[in-house]
């Protein structure tokens, strides 16, 4: 593993728990994951993505390499997920909220897939990307039914109206010139 890979790695992991502590506080604070919800399996999988890219940091020869997460950090992503699970909770925009967070762990995800050059790891973090795009699917439902009928309209009517100005422009009407 070359220098880049394993700061990818990190970046991974720390997304992966951030992520997790995040599911965990809008779970309600059920740590274990008993439940079935959709904040429940995410820190699953979360705790998958981070414990893939752990073992693979733990295994490098160089000892600086190894180190894992921080207590400091585990602590401080707690503290801030839970005041940030709290707001959105109280405004009803959890699973909205929770969708953004979700789509940066995924960004992450697919940057480390795409660029390892090691065939394992690709293979057990394609298994979680999988399982997290069927996960991402689901919260996007919530996160629509979550945002009401007005809102789901207003945003419609802002795509059919950038579909019109698009089209009256010049690129909508030459396409190849749209490069």
């Amino acid at each position: 593993m070359i220098d880049a890979e394993v700061m990818r790695l990190r970046r991974l992991r720390d997304v992966a728990l951030r992520t997790r502590a995040f599911a965990v506080a809008l779970d309600g604070g059920d740590a274990a994951g008993a439940g079935d919800s959709i904040y429940a399996r995410t820190a699953i999988i979360c705790w998958r993505i981070a414990g893939v890219a752990t073992g693979r940091l733990r295994a490098h020869p160089y000892l600086s390499y190894q180190r894992g997460a921080s207590v400091t950090r585990m602590i401080r992503d707690r503290m801030l997920a839970a005041v940030l699970g709290g707001i959105a909770r109280h405004r009803g925009r959890g699973l909205r909220t929770f969708a953004v967070q979700l789509r940066h762990l995924e960004r992450e995800l697919n940057d480390s897939r795409a660029l390892t050059w090691l065939l394992e790891l690709s293979d057990a973090l394609g298994r979680s990307q999988a399982r997290l795009r069927r996960l991402m699917k689901e919260v996007d439902h919530g996160a629509w039914k979550e945002a009401g009928s007005p809102v789901a309209v207003h945003s419609t009517e802002r795509l059919a109206a950038g579909a019109r100005e698009d089209s009256d422009s010049l690129a909508g009407t030459w396409p190849y010139l749209a490069f």
